[in-house]
Formats: structure tokens, C-alpha cells, sequence
């Protein structure tokens, strides 16, 4: 699994997220702002990989990529009000908090968008996508997902088997859930250096 360590640089821009009654679309940045860095996204189990796809469907490390973390199927989805019917509404749904059972897998093809993640303490940290950023979130990491105010992101969408997630709440007990408590969220390194940035 050596390729799935392999992070092709481009910093992903992440901050602390500012509950308020604004649009979830807009950034939700403090004032100043708090940023968090890249390793903390990650510490937190999210993978990330910067790649080239003007022509991804020839893209030699999404291949690779597909290949070492088994990666079968794929579909591509266009979020935007031309391309999605109820298009609010589904923007509403997505925004959600929810876990899965599996892994989240987008590489972003064209536009923008967010994801919110819990952080150690339960506040959300929210990171900025654009085109040729590839995600993966942990089974049983708590997220949301928002495109920005420019409604539109299109993206890749992986999938290990059928082209299906199994989703749950906010307050889920799942296994997925508790196995991703104890590897990340309770690891004792972890949680320490998190207590120490924050004092």
C-alpha cells in the first residue's frame, strides 16, 4: 500500500469552520482567520493527492492509485441546477452531517466545493476543493459537503465494490464508527499534540 502514502503536493487550504447564519456556500471563515494545517487533515485519517486531469482517464497515478487501494468502479457526477433535479435540495442533503461505512472517494474534475470534518474535539474544520484535488475520508469520520457559491463542482466518484455507500447519522454506533474512534480519534500521540497546539 506504498502509493497510498504518496501525497502529489498541493497544500490543501483548511481553517477552523465559523458557525453562523450565513450561507453554508460561502466560506465560514473566522476573522482573522484560523487556519489548520495540511498534517492535521491528515492525522485525522483523510488522504489527499493532487493530479492532472485535463485527461484523467489517462492519468497513470489515479490508475496506480486504483490499483494499490482497489478502486473497481467509478462514476462521474456533475452538481450544478442544469445537470440535477431538485437541485437545492439535494445541496441541503449533502450538507448533512453523515458517516459511511466505507470510504469516500471524489477527485474533483471541474469547480469547487467543501468538506467539513469533526475535529478531536467535535468542532468542524472545514477544507477548500478544487480541479485535480483527490480525497479520501475514513470509514466512520463524521463529514459534510458543500459546493460554493458558484453551484458547480464535477467529480469522480470511486468505489471499491458496487457503486454504493452505506450512510448514517449523526449519532450513529456503527462499527465503522467505533473502529474510527479508537484507531483516530483516541489515539493517545494524536490526541497529545492536538492538546498542545490548542493550549
Amino acid at each position: 500500500m506504498e502509493i497510498a502514502q504518496i501525497h502529489v503536493q498541493k497544500e490543501l487550504e483548511a481553517w477552523e469552520y465559523n458557525a453562523n447564519d450565513e450561507d453554508h456556500r460561502l466560506t465560514h471563515k473566522f476573522s482573522p482567520n484560523r487556519p489548520v494545517p495540511q498534517e492535521h487533515i491528515h492525522e485525522l485519517g483523510v488522504l489527499t493527492w493532487m493530479l492532472d486531469v485535463d485527461e484523467w482517464e489517462k492519468n497513470t497515478l489515479l490508475e496506480t492509485i486504483k490499483m494499490d487501494r482497489g478502486y473497481k468502479y467509478s462514476e462521474v457526477v456533475t452538481v450544478c441546477p442544469k445537470e440535477m433535479e431538485d437541485f437545492e435540495e439535494k445541496v441541503k442533503g449533502f450538507f448533512e452531517e453523515h458517516m459511511h461505512s466505507q470510504e469516500e472517494i471524489r477527485l474533483i474534475l471541474d469547480g469547487n466545493g467543501y468538506w467539513d470534518i469533526r475535529d478531536y474535539d467535535g468542532k468542524w474544520i472545514r477544507f477548500r476543493v478544487t480541479k485535480g484535488d483527490m480525497i479520501v475520508l475514513p470509514p466512520g469520520m463524521f463529514h459534510r459537503f458543500t459546493i460554493d457559491e458558484n453551484n458547480y463542482i464535477k467529480a469522480l466518484l470511486l468505489y471499491t465494490d458496487v457503486p454504493y455507500r452505506t450512510q448514517h447519522g449523526a449519532e450513529s454506533e456503527s462499527a465503522a464508527r467505533k473502529e474510527y474512534v479508537d484507531k483516530v480519534l483516541n489515539n493517545p500521540a494524536a490526541v497529545h499534540r492536538h492538546r498542545i497546539t490548542t493550549q
